[in-house]
């Protein structure tokens, strides 16, 4: 693969997790951890979600008055396992405040440090030539700070791709909003009417008048 590809890729990467965001990222992949390690602690937390719940669906069908021996026991079994599932949420906070340093870590290493290696190892080296006078006596910033003149260096190749994902993620937004503006039914229908008393503002004049 090509190092302008690369560098883009890596780029595009960066920006991504930037978009869905590193919190959505750590709650999916830690519950894919929890599902695939078959922790204890997940497998805990939702068998005692679920007890809990069942137990008060029998208690919501339990007379309090007809059957108060049966109602005081359920209830005393729902206040155990609310008890015991704030405990057990506690342990669960504690071993993803964890995993989470571990995956924010690894996270950085992959994008925004993977960025710093890969632009460090190929710093004298040119991504691509600039037909000559494309820039005039301006087009030597491009190579800095080590490739060669007249060439695109890995760090402003870097930037320009930055630059041109983000402008492409604007121009998408404008577009998303643009089409669902254009696609709300109400507004068709209220263009479409003819000006009535009913649709049609009165002037300020008119208010005065009326109030």
């Amino acid at each position: 693969m090509s190092i302008l590809l690369t560098i883009f890729l890596l780029v595009f990467v960066g920006q991504l997790v930037t978009w869905i965001g590193k919190t959505v990222l750590l709650d999916f992949t830690y519950d894919a951890y929890l599902r695939i390690t078959r922790s204890p602690l997940g497998a805990r937390q939702r068998a005692l979600k679920s007890e809990i719940l069942t137990t008060k669906a029998e208690l919501m069908k339990t007379s309090a008055q007809d059957q108060f021996a049966k109602w005081a026991k359920l209830r005393r079994s729902v206040d155990k396992g609310l008890a015991d599932l704030e405990k057990l949420n506690a342990e669960v906070a504690s071993a993803k405040s964890g995993f989470g340093m571990k995956f924010n870590t690894i996270l950085w290493l992959l994008t925004t440090g993977l960025q710093f290696v890969v632009g460090w190892w190929y710093r004298k080296q040119p991504v691509f030539y600039l037909p000559e006078g494309w820039f005039g006596p301006l087009g030597w910033w491009l190579s800095l700070p080590f490739a060669p003149a007249g060439s695109v260096s890995v760090g402003v190749w870097q930037m320009a791709c930055r630059r041109v994902i983000v402008v492409g993620e604007r121009v998408v937004k404008d577009l998303a909003g643009a089409s669902a503006k254009s696609s709300d039914p109400s507004e068709k229908v209220t263009a479409g009417l003819a000006p009535t008393p009913f649709n049609t503002p009165k002037k300020d004049a008119e208010k005065k008048k009326d109030s």
